[in-house]
């Protein structure tokens, strides 16, 4: 009888040798004379243990891991197809502590199935939300996804269901959904492991969105660089036209959706939903003025759902199980759970999924392990590279968009990247300005400007020239910036300026934080 074994096609797990162990374990099966069955899953998302083999056994799922291509010839001496005993055993899956933990909603299946298999995909309840949204009306949908407290979480965290209903009620011969999968945050890889783990989920939430708001063509906005997610996505979606979940008619339902990947080139700007529009149009990836509001007049000047990858994929749980299921988890306004992204100098870097009230603490610590040089951990940036850093002193902030807020940081996509002891916090804030200027797309003077002038005003803070003039100059750019920036590109660069400024002045040679706000 042939034995199943695992191992990670995705893209992070390759990149630490997981075909070398795909290709090895395949040409020792067949020495051997084993009868194995290689199914290459997305990764569980605990990348310091990549690439992680498993083995189905009667007792479970076993994995083996950090395993590379000159372990195989070993794990196969010592039996790993039935479970036997090796230095690289971790034992059952669902039983390591960082994985039991978690409370995986979104990502239920990544990791579990075949991501490009639809018999996986149905088997493990698959497209039952969609079979729920097809008898149900638009508005009773919006209303499901609204009732569940669902968020962007892409950074804004807008009430989605708000968002569809206006869609919902904005007449149009034409409407569209966009998924924004052009993930550039640092730190981040959430929907590039839900696109090569699990592309189906976000296909069936883009279907049910395009019914609860009559769109009838969806376009995924994938960034160039994820060119395993492409090709999981593009893989799907020729399968689910197949067997009837896309088209003309959606499972004889008579209802109809298209859905198509687009790749952007590579600009951080196009990650703001209007200057993606602006790209899918075939023009430069300019900002647009606001309003009008892409859910009244946005791709072609129609209607436009734009949301990103987790909160699509989130949604057929939410139609599965209802709304009132998933608003159950969390806290505050912060309803459901947050694949959260652990990076940068931290010892188990990956991904955790929680419903939202874990603290910073917990999680660098708890799951992630402390830092990855033993050294204390000084900052963390939450939120990508225009995230505000945080101290030691407010890693017990609770995930929550709210608790954020007061502490003026953004949760944005749930990327944390640790800096330990070791870090000038000046260096970093200077290249919040630079990332800027290098990325901003030209349109508004407060950004296009602003940012060279603060990487300037920098340098010469760093070189110690006249701080007494340099830093209230510094805070007033950067007043400027947050107060007339078109989008969210400059407006959000102060965040990690001035969060470096206020809490560890020392690096910019300052006494202290009162000498910081003079």
């Amino acid at each position: 009888m042939s034995i199943t074994v695992y191992v990670p096609g995705d893209s992070g797990a390759i990149a630490l040798g997981a075909n070398q162990v795909a290709k090895v374990l395949l040409q020792e099966a067949e020495q051997q004379g084993l009868d194995i069955q290689l199914v290459r899953n997305g990764s569980r998302g605990m990348y310091w243990l990549e690439p992680l083999l498993e083995v189905m056994t009667d007792a479970g799922r076993i994995a083996y891991g950090p395993v590379q291509a000159g372990d195989v010839k070993s794990l196969i001496a010592a039996d790993f197809l039935h479970g036997g005993a090796h230095p690289l055993k971790l034992g059952v899956i669902e039983e390591l502590d960082y994985f039991k933990r978690q409370q995986r909603l979104t990502f239920a299946r990544v990791g579990l199935t075949d991501p490009v298999s639809l018999d996986d995909y149905l088997q493990h309840d698959g497209f039952r939300g969609l079979k729920n949204a097809l008898n149900m009306s638009g508005a009773d949908i919006v209303k499901q996804v609204t009732d569940s407290g669902l968020r962007g979480r892409g950074g804004a965290a807008f009430p989605t269901g708000i968002k569809w209903n206006t869609v919902l009620n904005t007449a149009s011969e034409q409407k569209y959904i966009i998924c924004n999968a052009d993930e550039g945050d640092s730190g981040t890889f959430s929907d590039r492991m839900i696109m090569e783990g699990d592309p189906f989920v976000l296909i069936e939430g883009m279907i049910i969105a395009g019914l609860a708001v009559g769109a009838t063509q969806g376009y995924i906005y994938l960034r160039v660089e994820y060119p395993h997610a492409e090709q999981a996505l593009n893989a799907a979606i020729a399968t689910a036209y197949q067997a009837g979940y896309l088209g003309d008619n959606i499972l004889g339902s008579g209802k109809r959706f298209e859905l198509e990947v687009r790749l952007g080139a590579g600009a951080y700007v196009c990650g703001e939903e209007t200057s993606l529009m602006e790209s899918l149009e075939g023009k430069r990836g300019l900002v647009r003025f606001k309003p009008p509001l892409p859910a009244i007049s946005g791709l072609f000047g129609k209607p436009t759902v734009v949301n990103n990858v987790i909160s699509l994929a989130s949604v057929p749980i939410i139609l599965d199980k209802g709304g009132d299921y998933y608003r159950d988890f969390g806290m505050g306004r912060s309803r459901g759970t947050l694949p959260i992204q652990l990076a940068g100098n931290i010892k188990h870097g990956g991904l955790v999924e929680s419903a939202f009230g874990l603290t910073l603490r917990e999680l660098l610590y708890d799951f992630g392990g402390g830092s990855a040089s033993g050294r204390p951990i000084r900052a963390v940036q939450v939120g990508g590279p225009l995230g505000a850093f945080l101290p030691e002193s407010q890693f017990d902030t609770p995930l929550d968009y709210e608790a954020f807020a007061q502490i003026w940081a953004v949760l944005g996509h749930g990327g944390i990247v640790a800096f330990d002891d070791t870090v000038n916090m000046a260096e970093m804030a200077r290249y919040a300005m630079e990332f800027c200027a290098i990325e901003s797309c030209g349109k508004c003077t407060p950004c296009r400007i602003g940012s060279t002038r603060g990487m300037e005003l920098m340098s010469d803070i760093i070189s110690g020239q006249n701080p007494a003039k340099n830093i209230p100059l510094l805070r007033d750019l950067c007043n400027t910036l947050l107060n007339g920036s078109l989008c969210a590109l400059g407006g959000m660069t102060p965040y990690p300026v001035l969060s470096a400024l206020n809490h560890f002045p020392e690096d910019f040679g300052l006494d202290d934080q009162a000498d910081a706000a003079a």
